[in-house]
Parts: C-alpha cells; structure tokens; sequence
C-alpha cells in the first residue's frame, strides 16, 4: 500500500520519488515541484524502511531551505527529525569537523569567521607584514584567499604567474599560518578543511560512506567545484546519490557555480536514469512558451520543455518608452491598475539586472505614494557607497555634520583610527563645537607650527590632545577643502562625479572583486542629481525659486534624505517587491515586470566578452520569465541616464528570441499586437505615435549596411579602446562607410569602418 504522502505526485514525481537505489539526476524545470519530490523521496526512504533517519544526508544551499525541508518530512512521518543530517554544505562541514577536531588538526573549541571577522584577520596580517595596503587592498586579499579555497587549493598549489600573484600567494602562506595560531577557521575553510579530511583519512571516509547510503543534493546546478569533489567523496560507488537540479537555472558562475558539475555527475557515477520534471504548477502557458522559446537559443543544456495543464493566459505584454523615467511611470500605472483589479501590491514584482537600476523606479514610486519594499537588499539611498557619498556632499556643502565626518573620515582608510576620532570628539565637546570645526582647528594649529608660529593653545590640555592626532586630520581637511575649491562653479552631477573621484571611493570600490554594482550605484547617484535639476528646472515660479531657495548641492542633499525616510513599508505589509532577477530565484508572483530590457543592460555588457557570457544571461532571463504566474511585462527605455548623460540604446536581443504571437505591444492607454507575419491590430489613441518593438526591429534591419561588410545594425560589438557596444545606424559606401555605435562606458560614437577595428561580440 503506497503512504498517503504519494497521492497527488505526477507521473515524472512519482518516478523519481521512488526510484530503486541507484544513482540518478532529476531535471527539475522552474515551478514544476523539485522540493516536494526532494523531501518526499526522503520521507519514501525512512516509510518503507530502507534507511533510517539518520542514515542518509541532505544537502541544501540556504538554512531557510534546510529548515523547510525539515518540516516538510516531519509534517509527512511522525519522526523527530532533530539530528538528521540536513543542511548546507558549510554546515555539513562544521558538524563533521565538529566530530574530528583532531583529526583535522583544530582546536576543539575552534571559532568560525564570518566575512567581516575575515577581513579584520586580513588588516591585521597586511599591517603586521608591512605590506602596502594600495598595492594589496584587503579585500582583495580576501577574495583570492576564498576564491582559492573555493577551487580546492592550498597556498602552495596556487600557480603564479607574475610578481603580484607571487606575493598574493606568500600573504595566502601567512594567512593560514596566523588563522592557526588563532585556532580559527573562515567559511571556505569549513569545506576545505572537510575536503581534505575526508580525502587523507580512508577510515573516515568508509564510515560515512556505510552510515549515508543515500546522497541527496538541492540546486545541484548551483555547486562549485569544491563542493562537487566533497560529494565525490561521500558518495562511493555502493551509495546512491540523488541530485536535483536545472541547468537552465544555473546564475551563479561569478560565485564558481558550474553547471558542468551536473555533466560530470553523469559521466563520474554512471548515471542512467535522467528524469525530467517538465509540468509546471506556476505559469500559465504563454508565459512558459516564451520561456521555452528564449532558453532554446542556448546550446550547452541538458534540454527540457516546460508545460502546463493550465490555460494559455495573456500574451506578454511589451512596452517601449522613450525615457527611463517613462518606463518608471509606465510600471507605476500598471501596478496601480493591477491593484484595483484586486491584486494585492505584495505578489507583484518589478525585476532589474542591476541594482543601481532601482533608483529610478523608487523616486517613481515615493512620487506617485506607492508603497515598495527593496527584496534582499537595501533602498538606494540606504546603500553603503551611496551614504559615503553622500557624507562627501555634505561636507562639501559646509555642513557641520558629524554623523558624516564620522563616517567617512577614514573611508576610504587613510590611517586614521577610533583613538583619533575620541579625542577630535573631546576637542569638539572643550570647543562646544562640531568634530568639522575640531579637525578645522587642528588643521590650522598644524600649519601655525609648521610655519614657526607656534598654536594657539601651546600650553593647554588641547594643546596635547591636538598634538596627538597625528597628520590624518589635517590631511582630511585639506582634502574637502580641496574639493570645495575644484567644485565651485560646476553643475551637480559634476560635482558628484568629482567627489566620487577625488574621495577616493571610486578607487577603492574599483579594487574589490564585488565592487562592480557599488560602483553602478555610484554612477547611479550622479544620474539622480540630473534628474533632480531637470525636475528642478521645470517646477512652477514659487516653488523652485525665491529668496530662501537653497543651492542645488544642498537641495539634492535635501531631497536625497527625504527618498531615504520611512517610505519604504514595513515588512508584511502590502508593497510593491522591487529586486534583481539574480534575488527572485525561487520566488514567485502573481505578475512580474522585467524592466531594462536593452543591450548593454540585459545582457550586461559584460556579458559580451566573457566565455559563456550571454549564455548566462540567458539563464537569468529565463529564470526572470518563470516568476510570474499569470501577467507578465518585458519593458525597455529608447534613452536612459547613465553617468549623468543621457545615453540611447536598442531592445535586447531577448525580444528577438521570443515568438512575436506570444507578445502584445502597448502603449499607454492603447494595445498593439504583433502577430507572426509582423501584421498589427487595434488602433492608436488620439493620433500618439506608437512605441512599438516590431517597428524599431523591422526597422532597424531595414537599415542593414548594404556595403560588402561583416556588419549590421543591432550588432553587439567590442572595441579595443572604447570596450563592448552596439551598433545602432550606418551610412555610406566603401571606403566612406562608417557606423554609429552606442558604447556602454563612453556613449555614441562615429567610427569609420576602415580604421573601426571593431570585433563582432
């Protein structure tokens, strides 16, 4: 008699619930039920006594994951699941060196480290070894120390190949060495540590393969190298390891992700049974066929079609705007529409590929009153970088807040520490001043003596505490003043982009492996202050303008705090959900807008040269279209804001890799449909001119280059100077051919094919 907890299984589901022991791999399509088939296989297991609940391990990537997958069992056997082996693969890891301190060779009470401990362990070490922190960021460091460990190396299997990764792999040796002096471990650590346990100590490993006879792994698509050889060594040949997982998900390659692992999987165990979980319980049709449609384009898959006994639905519905600003507008009135058709704001999300892309649909939002939430991560005025910034700005602007002094008086790090900034923060409160006014002070003694005039307060207490500030504060103050004076006279966005520079915080984001959205961010926020002129401009006599009118740097401070109050809703109350198509793996709404939908943006141009890259992005998008469950929006911006200047652009190639009868182009307050054969239906409103994609597409291959050359419109290409682009019109013949390229970084440019050196994408 089959448990209870079989009913309702699909014929696929049930196949892999109950498989006979044997090593398999299950292709699990988005929305199509991989966690129930996960956990019911387990709790098929125990049911029918073929092993204990002990005698297997689970391995997930999430601890939200782990814990759901616990409750699910305990909710289908009346066990007590407390002890089981199910967890992430760090945890995993943890508990067995937990048991085996000594055989690891650590301490048994040893400490873990988390990110930021890590990094302090790394500032101490550079400082103690004298290393120049300029030339060897910290964080750098740290990222070559992880991103070996993840590759399974040790310090001396690092290869060099020059005098930095030579040096890189001596502060490696150092790193260990003071990590064990410490009787601490970091999170790549926990793995490798485990790895190589397992590896140098056969007893070990025999005992755990006897006790896990069955192998069970979640996002299998999601390892990384490492943690692929770790599952090698617990699952021998006599054990049978059951992994889950869609390479058409697979996001993750920028964290050593690797989809191969699910090739190798294959070949390294023998697999013959590859299941494919292919009906989906989330989309209606239209939404899947599109879905289907885009992610045929890549060809390193394993291969899979969604389906659905569901209905079509609605064709995806396509807007094109002139402006961001209008696509933020656009995605406004449509959540609002959405919600008086009684769809609750919080099951509607608007996905971007980067997030510095948000600040724009935020101030939509804050403007028009709608309630939004920022998923997985921060409001835009509440990002880290841009509150640096910010404390720049304000220090530039005169202001005498010591908030932002405190903030960023040693940031980026300019040897100025916690004992300085106690006793500039006595001096302030002798003064009854602000800690500006303090460093102002101690600025001014400094030069005083240097010039042999001796301080004002030589033979003071002050005297002593502004002796022993050292030369950091001054240093600081001659820095804002210096960009006060450099900054006079230019517009705002100028302003900021010279204080980003001048701050040191662009050069300092550029030296961390994850600083390319940070320094997004930061070219964001120069577009948030041309925004704010135009608006600026723009507003009625007697509102921008009169005697008490602040400047604009002090406005745009103004305004900024504002965008950055309480609007944001607390958590479970109905909002909007903004994020980035990398944080909605997983979720789930009732409809979605991908918006940003250009070349350049998504793809990311960084995409165009990478190995793989537009694969990837591929994936994301693919991973974008099966969150929504029943309406979903593809939007893009013929102009966007990028770098304070206006920058144009095309429909990303994703719109080209959709069947045209799955799609509805519309305009505000009209609908337009585009069939197969390019024919359209309805009509437009009071004689507005359509934004439609069809038309700019049909167009643009209108233009083609007629010229004997390798080049077309709408091409992505890459320049040696001027980096990844895309070509957007041409004109003459021959010799006189040149082309008008959109170059993400350095804007639109002229080249004359002959001297080009352009290099297909």
């Amino acid at each position: 008699m089959s448990p209870d907890f079989l009913s309702g299984l699909n014929e696929r589901q049930l196949e892999a619930v109950t498989l006979p022991h044997q090593p398999a791999l299950i292709l699990a399509g988005a929305g199509s039920g991989k966690t129930r088939v996960l956990t019911t296989r387990v709790a098929w297991l125990i049911q029918t006594g073929q092993v204990s609940p002990h005698g297997l391990v689970a391995v997930t990537f999430t601890n939200k994951a782990a814990k759901e997958m616990l409750t699910r069992i305990s909710a289908m056997l009346p066990i007590n699941t407390r002890g089981m082996w199910v967890g992430t693969f760090h945890g995993l890891a943890n508990r067995m060196l937990r048991a085996h301190f000594r055989e690891a060779n650590l301490p048994q009470l040893f400490q873990i480290l988390d990110s930021q401990d890590q990094l302090s362990l790394v500032k101490r070490l550079l400082k103690n070894l004298n290393v120049d922190q300029d030339r060897f960021p910290p964080r750098q460091v740290q990222w070559f120390v992880t991103a070996s460990k993840d590759e399974g190396l040790r310090a001396s299997q690092v290869e060099t190949h020059d005098e930095f990764t030579r040096r890189m792999k001596e502060i490696y040796f150092e790193y260990d060495a003071q990590c064990g002096r410490e009787g601490v471990v970091d999170f790549a650590e926990l793995l490798l540590r485990s790895y190589e346990l397992l590896s140098a100590h056969d007893a070990l490993r025999s005992h755990y393969r006897a006790r896990f006879r069955h192998v069970l792994v979640d996002e299998f698509q999601d390892t990384n190298r490492l943690q692929y050889r770790w599952l090698k060594l617990l699952a021998g040949s006599d054990n049978a390891i059951f992994a889950v997982g869609d390479d058409d998900q697979s996001i993750y390659r920028f964290r050593g992700a690797s989809a191969a692992n699910m090739q190798d999987l294959q070949r390294d165990f023998a697999v013959e049974r590859v299941i494919k979980l292919e009906q989906n319980y989330r989309s209606h049709g239209h939404i899947l066929d599109a879905a289907n449609a885009l992610i045929g384009h890549n060809r390193r898959r394993l291969g899979k079609n969604l389906w659905t006994a569901e209905a079509k639905g609605e064709p995806l519905r396509v807007f094109e705007a002139a402006t961001d600003l209008e696509e933020a507008g656009f995605i406004v009135e449509e959540a609002r529409a959405l919600r008086a058709e009684g769809v609750a704001l919080a099951h509607i999300a608007v996905l971007y590929r980067s997030n510095a892309q948000s600040r724009v649909l935020e101030h939509a939002l804050f403007t028009a009153g709608v309630p939004y939430r920022v998923y997985g991560g921060l409001r835009f005025f509440e990002r880290q970088e841009v509150k640096h910034a910010l404390a720049y700005l304000r220090l530039v602007a005169g202001s005498g807040d010591d908030g932002a002094l405190a903030r960023i008086i040693n940031f980026p790090a300019r040897g100025i520490g916690a004992r300085s900034l106690e006793q500039l923060q006595e001096v302030a409160k002798a003064r009854g001043g602000s800690l500006w006014q303090a460093a102002v002070l101690k600025a001014e003694d400094g030069r005083r003596k240097t010039e042999g005039q001796g301080g004002e307060t030589d033979n003071s207490a002050l005297s002593t505490q502004h002796s022993a500030l050292g030369k950091g504060i001054p240093a600081f103050v001659a820095l804002i003043e210096q960009m006060r004076e450099a900054t006079a006279g230019l517009s705002l966005p100028e302003v900021i982009e010279h204080v980003i520079g001048a701050s040191g915080l662009k050069a300092h984001y550029q030296a961390e492996r994850e600083g390319a959205d940070r320094l997004e961010n930061l070219a964001e926020l120069i577009n948030a202050a041309a925004t704010f002129v135009a608006e600026r401009d723009v507003q009625p006599a007697g509102e921008a303008a009169g005697m008490d009118e602040p400047d604009e740097l002090t406005a745009f401070l103004a305004h900024a705090a504002l965008e950055a109050g309480e609007h944001q809703a607390d958590a479970g109350a109905d909002a909007l959900q903004l994020m980035t198509a990398h944080s909605a793996k997983g979720l789930e709404f009732h409809s979605v807008f991908v918006s940003g939908l250009e070349e350049g943006l998504f793809p990311h141009e960084n995409s165009l040269t990478e190995a793989d890259g537009i694969e990837e992005e591929r994936r994301l998008m693919y991973v974008a279209l099966t969150r929504a469950r029943r309406r979903l929006y593809l939007s893009f911006a013929q102009s966007r804001m990028l770098h304070g200047q206006t920058r144009y652009g095309i429909a990303s190639r994703f719109f080209r890799e959709i069947p045209e009868n799955l799609m509805r182009r519309i305009n505000r307050g009209s609908v337009l449909e585009v069939h197969q054969t390019g024919s359209r239906q309805a009509s437009r409103e009071s004689g507005a001119p359509s934004l439609n994609v069809e038309d700019g597409m049909a167009e643009l291959r209108a233009r083609n280059l007629k010229s004997a050359t390798p080049w077309r419109i709408g091409q992505s290409v890459v320049h040696p100077t001027f980096g990844a682009g895309v070509i957007v019109s041409a004109e003459g013949r021959g010799t006189d051919a040149r082309v008008q390229v959109n170059f993400r970084k350095s804007g639109v440019k002229w080249l004359v094919l002959d001297y080009a050196k352009l290099i297909p994408a």
